[in-house]
Parts: structure tokens; C-alpha cells; sequence
């Protein structure tokens, strides 16, 4: 941040400079995001500022870019991100004081959190409970809109699986926000988009799991990784169900890695349709041509009819003049 505008220290100010440039702006994301980098000292770290400020990383980043132009941002490149957040990395020891205390903060969204969640599951969460909460809320670094979206897919997902009224322990929702968060899910629009592709691989996989001989359940979790990649890949149900029988000829039964390695050859060979399948795997079975039918003598025309039996007649005659000169 140009450090020439802000004043050091526990007061945070700005000069009339700075104030005028945001006023002839009359960019509210900006202005926001510069008294985020006020309280900061001038540092920026996009992941820190998105979360104060409850932003996506797009709009974040917008209002920097802004900032920059105005010249109340130098530009530099911000520092590099912490790497991603693994389940098995062991978050902290939170205590029951720690989680007291946020709820306790008029401040913190923390309360209004775990009270809708409580909503959503049916029930009073346990000081365990609420611990595991605060992971997703503090160590993953969540916004409590996402983490909302989570819960409401894990119910969704418990009631699909077992019926209704079945709900998601906690420890489920915390393993699923470490998936979310690996896999960037950390945004609203991020989590839209994710439960949107979810949702599609849901109704696709009913349609799915008979092609590969399962009827009567609904996917495993292994499962549903293999199939989602499968579409990714851009196969369609045919081509799907071509390396089921290709599976279950050369293994007797069906072999989810074993179809993956096939379904990954055609890929990696730009083959997705069974036309394409067909005529571009050098390991799929060539059909011989059909034999040609044998070629018959056309059926005889009038004429040769009248041919044949004048043929016909005169050697009977002949047979018969024979007889009577002997």
C-alpha cells in the first residue's frame, strides 16, 4: 500500500488526498477494502481480506485493481497463499473457554452460526460439537454462508441415503468442509457452482448404476468419484456401458479401476463415442466383412423360355425319328 497515505499506528486515518480519490471513485468496494488495508497496517493478503470482508476472490481482487489505479495501492504482488488446509493436519486444541468466548462476541458471526445450524440439524450441538464448528468456521477459514451450504447438502445427502429425517453427525459435516476446502469450495459462488455439478452427477448416476449391473442402492462414495470423472471426461452413457462388457469379458465381473484404466485409454486418445470407440481403438474387436452372397443366374427371360423348349422339342423329335428308322 502506498504508505505515504496511511498514518502509522493504532489510529487509523487517511489524508484528504486519499479521502477525495475514493469519494471521486464512488467505489464502496474499494473504500471498504482500503480501510481493510488501513487496519492492517497496509498489508495485503487477499485471502485474509476476503474473509473480513465477506467477498469472493473476484470481487476482491476488483477492488484492489481499483485501488491500484487510484493510486492508493502500490501493486506488489501478494505474498503467496498458505498451502491448502489437509484433514490430517491436526488443527488447534480449541477449549470450551475458546468457544465461550466467541459466542459470547457480539461481534462475531460465530453465534448466528451455530444457532442456524442447530435448526438445520434438529438438535442442541454438544461442546464437541461445537468445536468441530469452529474448525470450519476458524481453521478452514469458511465464510458461515458456505459453511451453511455444506450443512444443508450433508442433510440432503443423509436423507437420500437413509430417508427422512435422518441427519449428518458432525464429524461428517467436518470431513465433508475439508473436502470443500481442498477442493477450493470456499466462496458462495464456489459452493453454488460445486453443489450445481453434484446435483447434475446425482441425477445422472440413477441413470448410471443400472448400465453397470447395481440396482436397488445408491452410490458409494469411491463410487461416485469414478463416475464424476467419467463424465468429466465427456463419456456418454454407451460408451460407459461398452466398458462395462469390455470389463466384465476380460474380468468375469465388474472391476471399477479396471473399467477406469479403459474409460482412461479412450480418453487419453480422444475416443468418447462408440462410433469413434470403433474405428480408433486398435483393441477393439474388428468385425469380418460378411461373406458376399452367392451370385444366382438371373431368373430366364420370355424369350429364353421359348428357346429352351424349341431346344427341347426338336430332340425329342430326333429321338423319335431314330426309333421309327430302326
Amino acid at each position: 500500500m502506498a504508505q505515504d497515505i496511511l498514518l502509522p499506528g493504532a489510529v487509523l486515518s487517511l489524508t484528504a488526498q486519499a479521502a477525495d480519490r475514493l469519494l471521486s471513485a464512488a467505489d464502496g468496494d474499494a473504500a471498504l477494502l482500503y480501510l481493510h488495508l488501513l487496519r492492517q497496517s497496509g498489508a495485503y493478503v487477499p485471502a485474509a481480506a476476503a474473509k473480513a470482508l465477506k467477498w469472493g476472490p473476484e470481487r476482491t481482487a476488483a477492488a484492489y485493481d481499483h485501488l491500484v489505479r487510484l493510486g492508493l495501492a502500490d501493486g506488489a504482488a501478494p505474498p503467496p497463499s498458505a498451502p491448502a488446509v489437509r484433514e490430517s493436519d491436526e488443527p488447534p486444541e480449541y477449549t470450551g473457554a475458546d468457544i465461550a468466548r466467541e459466542l459470547e462476541n457480539g461481534a462475531s458471526p460465530f453465534r448466528a452460526l451455530a444457532d442456524e445450524v442447530q435448526r438445520r440439524l434438529g438438535k442442541i450441538l454438544s461442546t464437541a460439537d461445537l468445536k468441530m464448528l469452529y474448525t470450519l468456521y476458524d481453521y478452514l477459514a469458511l465464510p458461515a454462508e458456505v459453511i451453511l451450504l455444506l450443512v444443508n447438502w450433508c442433510v440432503e445427502e443423509m436423507e437420500r441415503k437413509y430417508g427422512p429425517g435422518r441427519r449428518p453427525r458432525m464429524s461428517q459435516i467436518r470431513r465433508e468442509g475439508f473436502v470443500w476446502h481442498r477442493l477450493g469450495v470456499d466462496t458462495v459462488e464456489a459452493a453454488e457452482e460445486h453443489l450445481k455439478k453434484q446435483s447434475a452427477l446425482r441425477a445422472r448416476e440413477s441413470a448410471l448404476l443400472p448400465l453397470l449391473g447395481i440396482t436397488g442402492r445408491a452410490a458409494v462414495e469411491g463410487e461416485r468419484k469414478y463416475l464424476a470423472a467419467w463424465l468429466d471426461m465427456g463419456f456418454g452413457d454407451d460408451a460407459i456401458r461398452l466398458a462395462y462388457e469390455r470389463t466384465v469379458l476380460k474380468k468375469q465381473s465388474m472391476s471399477w479401476p479396471y473399467m477406469n484404466s479403459i474409460l482412461r485409454s479412450w480418453h487419453h486418445k480422444g475416443l468418447h463415442t462408440v462410433e469413434e470407440i470403433q474405428a480408433g481403438d486398435s483393441g477393439y474387436p474388428r468385425r469380418s466383412p460378411a461373406p458376399a452372397p452367392d451370385r444366382q443366374a438371373p431368373p430366364p427371360s420370355g424369350e429364353q423360355e421359348d428357346i429352351a423348349w424349341m431346344k427341347r422339342f426338336l430332340a425329342r423329335e430326333r429321338e423319335h425319328d431314330g426309333k421309327e428308322g430302326s
